[in-house]
């Protein structure tokens, strides 16, 4: 036991470092550029685009906040908007598909998934999603009502009280990201070693397959659907490493998790919001299924095809 729990920390500090490394620098630039002219020209230039979503002008605050932060700062900048819950609904569901998209595909990249792939699937996902909503619902045009949240946060002045503050919040990202991603290396360890996660991995499996992937992809998926892309991604790359996980299976297992990751915690923040959570989360899930389907279905298609071709080329 003592042999297996040195092992899960090594990994998850190995997993830390090399999720810091995406994590602390993203945070600390995006800190910075708050106080800079860059936001607020980015926040104008998609202005435009907010009407073919059904959005207002303003909406552009939070979508853009929600992307180059993560879903929390998003919130935070609807709370200061007066937006009706249709809209709210919109913004809602686009940055359950696309928020915190920087360290996220930091993340991606080092397991494995290309950038052309997260990019299209994230961002196609979420501009799609608002303007079908768009179109499809004539209802949600009251205010929204938001909870009882305060989004007081105190502004800084001065670069070295801002790079400080970004240090700060940089570090405190990677802290947190410690405290989840080390302890939950060991016990993965622990359940390896004492071959639990052959019976998890059976027991999941027929969903695993009907999904269009093997097997030992079970546990990623079951990370990211319960913690996050980010905090997942630990468990993500230690299975493509150690578990044989194909580098097919890893970006078919990301598509899903891209639509449907952290289904507890993402649904359940938005309730503040005054809009209904489970049609939101009925529409994760079931893009989830449809999307990630369809893409192995495409995928092993072409891969029989290419064997044709290489059989009659013999």
């Amino acid at each position: 036991m003592v042999t297996t729990i040195k092992k899960g920390l090594r990994v998850g500090l190995q997993t830390t470092w090399t999720l810091g490394k995406v994590i602390f620098p993203i945070t600390l630039l995006v800190t910075i550029l708050q106080y800079t002219p860059v936001l607020p020209w980015i926040i104008q230039a998609v202005t435009p685009l907010m009407a073919l979503l059904g959005l207002s002008g303003d909406a552009a605050i939070p979508l853009v906040l929600g992307n180059f932060l993560n879903l929390y700062a998003g919130i935070g900048a609807i709370l200061t908007l007066e937006l009706t819950v249709k809209e709210v609904f919109i913004i809602a569901v686009m940055l359950s598909f696309s928020h915190n998209l920087l360290i996220e595909t930091g993340v991606a990249l080092k397991v494995g998934v290309k950038l052309w792939v997260v990019l299209v699937v994230r961002l196609g996902l979420a501009f799609l999603s608002a303007v079908v909503i768009n179109l499809v619902w004539n209802g949600g045009s009251e205010i929204a009502q938001y909870g009882m949240i305060s989004n007081q946060q105190e502004k800084v002045s001065g670069w070295p009280a801002i790079i400080f503050e970004g240090v700060e919040k940089a570090g405190l990202g990677v802290l947190q990201l410690a405290l989840i991603v080390i302890p939950l290396m060991v016990a993965i360890q622990i359940m390896k070693d004492l071959k639990w996660l052959d019976v998890f991995s059976r027991w999941i499996s027929p969903a695993i397959r009907a999904l269009g992937m093997k097997e030992n992809a079970s546990l990623t998926v079951a990370a990211g659907l319960l913690i996050g892309l980010a905090m997942g991604a630990g468990v993500m790359i230690q299975a493509v490493q150690e578990d044989g996980v194909s580098k097919k299976d890893a970006t078919i297992a990301f598509i899903f998790l891209v639509a449907c990751h952290a289904v507890i915690e993402d649904t359940l923040i938005f309730i503040p919001l005054g809009i209904p959570v489970l049609p939101l989360l009925l529409i994760r899930v079931a893009t989830a299924v449809l999307l990630t389907i369809t893409v192995a279905y495409i995928w092993n298609r072409v891969e029989v095809m290419k064997g044709k071709e290489a059989v009659y080329e013999q």
